[in-house]
């Protein structure tokens, strides 16, 4: 019955068409794919911080009417930087690509090992300095849950459920393709695509606030 449910189906279609537009949460999991660092557990920190932001909105802030102006700015603020300094570290790697610096480099005695910690640390920064993860999880989906009454909570596990899938699928698929894209060549592009990337997200962000 709660697979087959309008309100989970619209949760689990609203999260998928949000969520898959190319971000920097979706750009961290990507490329910690493509370098086969702590995958599993990139992934299952980007899934949990996205279904606490889901849980929140569906919860809480859709009931109060979303985020106060003063939150909003702060955090828009927060991402734009954290987004600019993301972006001026990928274009250094574009701009001086190194072959020690490939995640598969059997030449390099360290290929940008990071710990469990910091692999954490990493996805919780990407999912929550991520305005647009608040916008689309806390707010978006979390008003849009108002309009199934009673059955917001299901709207909300069809939202989840959205996550849960495409994140799995997203690393899954940078895994299997990690060996197949290991060139400078192909680095670069990938770099020099986030930078621009990244750097035009909080462009937008901070002309949002005026």
């Amino acid at each position: 019955m709660t697979l087959s449910s309008p309100a989970f189906t619209a949760g689990l279609v609203m999260s998928l068409s949000l969520i898959m537009a190319i971000g920097p949460q979706n750009a961290h999991v990507l490329r910690m794919g493509l370098q086969r660092q702590h995958v599993g557990l990139t992934i299952g920190v980007c899934i949990l911080a996205d279904i606490v932001l889901i849980a929140l909105g569906v919860l809480g802030l859709a009931q109060l009417g979303g985020l106060s102006d003063k939150l909003h700015g702060a955090l828009v603020g927060a991402g734009a930087l954290f987004l600019m300094v993301y972006g001026w570290q990928a274009f250094q790697r574009f701009r001086s690509p190194v072959a020690a610096d490939l995640p598969l480099a059997s030449t390099s005695p360290v290929a940008q090992t990071i710990t469990r910690r910091q692999a954490v640390l990493s996805a919780l920064a990407f999912s929550w300095l991520n305005p647009h993860g608040w916008l689309d999880t806390a707010v978006l989906i979390g008003t849009a849950s108002l309009a199934y009454g009673q059955g917001s909570t299901l709207f909300g596990l069809g939202a989840a459920t959205g996550s849960v899938v495409w994140f799995l699928a997203l690393g899954a698929a940078a895994f299997w393709l990690g060996r197949r894209l290991n060139s400078l060549r192909v680095w670069r592009a990938l770099d020099g695509l986030v930078a621009l990337m990244m750097w035009g997200i909080a462009l937008m962000l901070v002309a949002s606030l005026f």
